[in-house]
């Protein structure tokens, strides 16, 4: 497996990675690119940030493993030591893969509407994902019923996540998530020597409450920060959101 990882930098300061899911691998552009720096910015101001995005071309069959050592080989390069590491969502799952299999490079790690294995309701969504996807269908449509359970509301943002993921291949994307599917780290999280916070809204669909506790209890060493009202999205919109980051990662300077 190729090993390159795409790193888009922001910022001065002592390293950041991020990892998250994002749709296409490779070069973070366009609508993309956007939505990182939005997300990543406020963070610039007391780190480089460097997103760290999967090279293009993941073969099928990928473990959460194999993909946590791609991005082992892309922070190795960041620092002669540890980092702090932040992941959201599928790409926090990476993160916690990383904290176990090569604790030496994670500092302090954030995680983000994510927990040691999916919830029932979004590994349902990302299974319809996937078979979209390797049938040839733009997939995100799928993955309504985790935006919203509305189900008048799940129409209209099924079209607009049809929209969004435009014409192309998508296969890269569901190896990726039928990765996520079966990872499930629970047995491993007394392994993790670093300190974590754990940040999640209540009504999450996707990673729900219990996940996230007991994540946090087989952790040795976790701090957890609960949103009310907040969904899987919209822990990272809220206002409180970069402050909680930044203070939990200064906390360890």
């Amino acid at each position: 497996m190729t090993s390159q990882v795409t790193d888009l930098v922001v910022g001065d300061g002592p390293p950041l990675a991020v990892l998250l899911f994002l749709p296409r691998a490779g070069a973070i552009t366009g609508l993309s690119r956007w939505s990182v720096l939005r997300l990543v910015r406020p963070f610039a101001e007391h780190f480089t940030v460097h997103v760290l995005n999967r090279p293009p071309g993941l073969p099928a069959g990928s473990t959460m493993a194999d993909i946590a050592a791609v991005h082992a080989h892309g922070i190795g390069r960041l620092s002669s030591g540890p980092v702090h590491v932040l992941g959201v969502s599928t790409g926090g799952a990476v993160a916690l893969q990383l904290a176990v299999d090569h604790p030496h490079l994670v500092d302090r790690l954030v995680l983000a509407s994510t927990a040691h294995s999916l919830g029932a309701l979004g590994r349902n969504a990302q299974r319809r994902y996937v078979d979209r996807a390797l049938a040839g269908h733009r997939p995100s449509p799928a993955l309504a019923p985790l935006v919203t359970g509305t189900p008048a509301l799940q129409p209209l943002v099924a079209a607009g996540l049809w929209l969004a993921d435009g014409p192309g291949d998508h296969t890269d994307a569901a190896t990726v998530l039928q990765a996520e599917d079966t990872f499930d780290i629970a047995d491993r999280l007394g392994q993790v020597a670093s300190p974590v916070l754990l940040i999640h809204g209540d009504q999450d669909r996707v990673y729900p409450t219990d996940r996230v506790r007991e994540t946090a209890d087989r952790l040795p060493h976790a701090t957890v920060t609960t949103y009310p009202g907040g969904g899987h999205e919209q822990v990272l919109t809220d206002r409180r959101f970069a402050p909680d980051v930044t203070a939990f990662l200064l906390d360890g300077s």
